[in-house]
Protein backbone atom coordinates (compact mmCIF):
# COMPACT_ATOMS: atom_id res chain seq x y z
CA UNK A 1 0.00 0.00 0.00
CA UNK A 2 1.12 3.50 -0.70
CA UNK A 3 0.68 6.24 1.87
CA UNK A 4 1.21 9.97 1.58
CA UNK A 5 2.75 11.52 4.65
CA UNK A 6 1.83 15.20 4.73
CA UNK A 7 4.10 17.39 6.85
CA UNK A 8 2.16 20.49 7.85
CA UNK A 9 3.84 23.89 7.59
CA UNK A 10 4.66 25.88 10.70
CA UNK A 11 4.36 29.61 11.30
CA UNK A 12 8.17 29.79 11.44
CA UNK A 13 8.47 28.04 8.07
CA UNK A 14 5.83 30.26 6.49
CA UNK A 15 7.70 33.26 7.92
CA UNK A 16 10.82 32.24 6.02
CA UNK A 17 12.70 30.47 8.81
CA UNK A 18 14.07 27.25 7.44
CA UNK A 19 15.06 24.16 9.42
CA UNK A 20 18.33 24.10 11.34
CA UNK A 21 21.43 22.43 9.89
CA UNK A 22 21.07 19.78 12.60
CA UNK A 23 17.50 18.97 11.59
CA UNK A 24 18.44 18.82 7.90
CA UNK A 25 21.21 16.36 8.74
CA UNK A 26 18.89 14.21 10.85
CA UNK A 27 16.21 14.25 8.14
CA UNK A 28 18.78 13.14 5.55
CA UNK A 29 19.68 10.19 7.78
CA UNK A 30 15.99 9.35 8.29
CA UNK A 31 15.36 9.50 4.53
CA UNK A 32 18.37 7.25 3.98
CA UNK A 33 16.92 4.71 6.46
CA UNK A 34 13.65 4.67 4.56
CA UNK A 35 15.46 4.24 1.22
CA UNK A 36 17.51 1.33 2.62
CA UNK A 37 14.29 -0.24 3.94
CA UNK A 38 12.82 0.05 0.42
CA UNK A 39 9.77 2.06 1.49
CA UNK A 40 10.52 5.61 0.30
CA UNK A 41 9.06 6.26 -3.15
CA UNK A 42 9.29 10.07 -3.05
CA UNK A 43 9.77 12.89 -0.60
CA UNK A 44 10.30 16.61 -0.82
CA UNK A 45 9.98 19.81 1.14
CA UNK A 46 7.97 22.69 -0.26
CA UNK A 47 8.64 26.41 -0.37
CA UNK A 48 6.49 28.77 1.74
CA UNK A 49 3.01 29.57 0.44
CA UNK A 50 4.15 33.14 -0.32
CA UNK A 51 5.82 31.62 -3.38
CA UNK A 52 2.74 29.62 -4.40
CA UNK A 53 -0.64 30.05 -6.03
CA UNK A 54 -4.06 28.48 -5.69
CA UNK A 55 -6.46 27.86 -8.53
CA UNK A 56 -10.08 28.23 -7.41
CA UNK A 57 -12.77 26.44 -9.44
CA UNK A 58 -16.37 27.55 -9.05
CA UNK A 59 -19.04 25.98 -11.22
CA UNK A 60 -18.77 27.02 -14.86
CA UNK A 61 -16.82 30.22 -14.10
CA UNK A 62 -13.29 30.72 -15.34
CA UNK A 63 -10.82 29.36 -12.75
CA UNK A 64 -9.34 32.13 -10.57
CA UNK A 65 -5.71 32.35 -9.55
CA UNK A 66 -4.99 33.45 -5.97
CA UNK A 67 -1.38 34.25 -5.17
CA UNK A 68 0.11 33.32 -1.78
CA UNK A 69 0.78 33.72 1.04
CA UNK A 70 -2.23 31.93 2.43
CA UNK A 71 -3.84 32.26 5.85
CA UNK A 72 -4.38 29.33 8.24
CA UNK A 73 -0.80 28.12 8.42
CA UNK A 74 -1.87 24.95 10.23
CA UNK A 75 -3.67 23.82 7.06
CA UNK A 76 -0.70 24.32 4.73
CA UNK A 77 1.61 21.57 3.53
CA UNK A 78 5.32 22.06 4.15
CA UNK A 79 6.54 18.78 2.66
CA UNK A 80 5.62 15.18 1.95
CA UNK A 81 6.76 11.60 1.61
CA UNK A 82 5.21 8.79 -0.41
CA UNK A 83 5.83 5.48 1.35
CA UNK A 84 5.24 1.92 0.15
CA UNK A 85 4.45 -0.10 3.29
CA UNK A 86 2.31 -3.07 4.31
CA UNK A 87 -0.35 -1.07 6.16
CA UNK A 88 -1.20 2.15 7.98
CA UNK A 89 0.34 0.88 11.21
CA UNK A 90 3.73 0.43 9.56
CA UNK A 91 3.54 3.97 8.14
CA UNK A 92 2.70 5.30 11.61
CA UNK A 93 5.62 3.46 13.18
CA UNK A 94 8.06 4.90 10.65
CA UNK A 95 6.79 8.46 11.00
CA UNK A 96 6.87 8.32 14.79
CA UNK A 97 10.67 8.06 14.30
CA UNK A 98 10.79 11.29 12.26
CA UNK A 99 13.44 13.67 13.64
CA UNK A 100 12.27 16.72 15.56
CA UNK A 101 15.61 18.06 16.76
CA UNK A 102 14.33 21.66 16.63
CA UNK A 103 11.69 20.69 19.19
CA UNK A 104 8.95 22.47 17.28
CA UNK A 105 5.27 21.61 17.55
CA UNK A 106 3.77 20.47 14.28
CA UNK A 107 1.47 17.89 12.76
CA UNK A 108 2.07 15.14 10.27
CA UNK A 109 -0.87 13.52 8.49
CA UNK A 110 -0.79 10.01 7.01
CA UNK A 111 -3.28 9.07 4.30
CA UNK A 112 -3.49 6.05 2.03
CA UNK A 113 -3.13 6.79 -1.66
CA UNK A 114 -6.35 5.78 -3.42
CA UNK A 115 -6.03 3.06 -6.03
CA UNK A 116 -8.25 2.78 -9.10
CA UNK A 117 -9.98 -0.21 -7.48
CA UNK A 118 -11.18 2.05 -4.64
CA UNK A 119 -13.69 3.74 -6.97
CA UNK A 120 -16.94 1.82 -7.51
CA UNK A 121 -17.95 3.74 -10.64
CA UNK A 122 -14.64 3.31 -12.51
CA UNK A 123 -15.23 1.71 -15.90
CA UNK A 124 -12.88 -1.03 -17.13
CA UNK A 125 -11.76 1.28 -19.95
CA UNK A 126 -10.77 4.08 -17.56
CA UNK A 127 -9.11 1.55 -15.22
CA UNK A 128 -6.96 0.36 -18.14
CA UNK A 129 -5.98 3.92 -19.07
CA UNK A 130 -5.04 4.58 -15.42
CA UNK A 131 -2.94 1.38 -15.32
CA UNK A 132 -1.11 2.38 -18.50
CA UNK A 133 -0.45 5.90 -17.22
CA UNK A 134 0.85 4.57 -13.88
CA UNK A 135 3.19 2.18 -15.72
CA UNK A 136 4.52 5.01 -17.89
CA UNK A 137 5.11 7.38 -14.98
CA UNK A 138 6.84 4.72 -12.92
CA UNK A 139 9.15 3.73 -15.78
CA UNK A 140 7.63 0.27 -16.24
CA UNK A 141 6.35 0.88 -19.77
Amino acid sequence: MRFMVIVKASEEFEGGQGPSAELLEEMAKFNEEMVKAGILLAGEGLTPSSQGARIVFSGKEEPKVVDGPFAETKELVGGFWILQVRNREEAVEWIKRMPNTDGSTHEVEIRRVAEASDFDNLSPEVAEIEAQLRAKTSGEA
